[in-house]
């Protein structure tokens, strides 16, 4: 596979293919940590690190696995790299972990890196699971971090834990409360449309022929 194409396959995960934006999955650990940039951020790059780690290996043993367990086995090759990275937060990052609390050990389940590694990586090559991993597990990154940017500036007048807006500010609390969390989900949804409609050409240029493919087969949003 050329160059071009795996740079195509990085992209969809960014933006046409967004987890959060366009195929509405994982929503719950999405909405539920994004109270603090810093929880937005290392929810994305633990989510990031188990998917490439679990999409590398699945790919490089996928003509190995019998399909009649490969669920069973899927789960346990993810449910290894999510007990890696959350002990690596507990020893590192203790508050960071402690602040997100359940939704670490809970990446095992969560239906991005699920649908990723069944649609996509038990049937292609380590090539192609590279950037698809990334592409995905940036893609929920990016968003995680505005979103939890907006909450924590106009909840708490800070970013990163920085005092930004001077001592008079009065937190405006309903974005950290999950109301806000769902308003400011919308407002990234409904900018994303806009981009989207504003970069289509006469005869819709944009392909989005893929952007429910394998993965809207996968409902819930854990």
């Amino acid at each position: 596979m050329n160059s071009r194409a795996l740079l195509k396959i990085f992209i969809n995960g960014l933006v046409r293919e967004n987890p959060l934006l366009m195929l509405m999955i994982g929503l719950c650990s999405a909405l539920a940590v994004t109270t603090a940039a810093a929880n937005g951020i290392g929810m994305g790059l633990s989510m990031t690190f188990v998917l490439l780690m679990s999409e590398i290996v699945i790919s490089l043993f996928r003509k190995l696995i019998p399909e009649s367990i490969r669920i069973p086995v899927f789960i346990i090759i993810i449910a290894a790299f999510t007990t890696v990275i959350d002990y690596v937060l507990r020893a590192w990052f203790p508050e960071l972990s402690k602040a997100m609390g359940v939704f670490i050990p809970l990446i095992v389940v969560n239906c991005i890196i699920m649908g990723r590694v069944e649609g996509f990586a038990s049937k292609r090559s380590i090539a192609e699971v590279i950037p698809d991993a990334l592409g995905m597990g940036l893609g929920y990154t990016w968003v995680l971090t505005g979103i939890s940017l907006i909450r924590e500036l106009l909840g708490g007048g800070s970013i990163l834990g920085f005092q930004v807006f001077p001592d008079g500010y009065q937190p405006v609390l309903f974005f950290i409360l999950p109301p806000g969390g769902f308003f400011v989900f919308a407002l990234f949804i409904a900018l994303n449309i806009f981009i989207k409609s504003r970069l289509k050409g006469p005869a819709g240029s944009i392909d989005e022929s893929a952007s429910m493919g394998v993965h809207g087969s996968h409902g819930g949003h854990a």
